[in-house]
């Protein structure tokens, strides 16, 4: 029997037209500002992000945060730190939670946790994955 769907996953023509929405009003005045086409799609195996996952509850659970998180950041490589001298986007992931008991604990509002390391070093496609 096949598992029920995630409540906040979003069907095929939802994510076309968000990454199209993306394209029409961002891409462009970026790719001009800095003077080259930017990526603006990341990949990590399935099997990489269950590890981190893994390591942020392992993580959370020694300090009493029952119900970590996850929030994404945008950033960009600073040009010389960049294997093409470029300086292209990347997004990282943050670890969120606070103890049981502490004030914002959880959802959006959770704060960052500081004692487990963010999640990087995903592959881009170039030029950039169409969705």
């Amino acid at each position: 029997m096949a598992k029920k769907v995630p409540a906040k996953c979003i069907s095929v023509e939802e994510a076309r037209e968000l990454q199209k929405a993306w394209c029409d009003t961002r891409t462009p005045e970026i790719d001009k500002c800095i003077g080259f086409q930017d990526t603006r799609e990341f990949w990590w195996s399935v099997e990489e992000l269950q590890e981190y996952l893994k390591y942020v509850k392992k993580q959370s659970k020694k300090q009493g945060i029952d119900n970590p998180g996850i929030r994404m950041y945008f950033g960009a490589y600073p040009k010389e730190k960049c294997k093409m001298n470029r300086g292209y986007s990347t997004v990282f992931l943050s670890p969120t939670g606070a103890p049981a008991g502490a004030l914002g604990k959880g959802g959006d509002t959770a704060p960052n946790n500081y004692e487990v390391a963010p999640y990087n070093r995903g592959g881009s496609g170039f030029p950039p994955n169409e969705y």
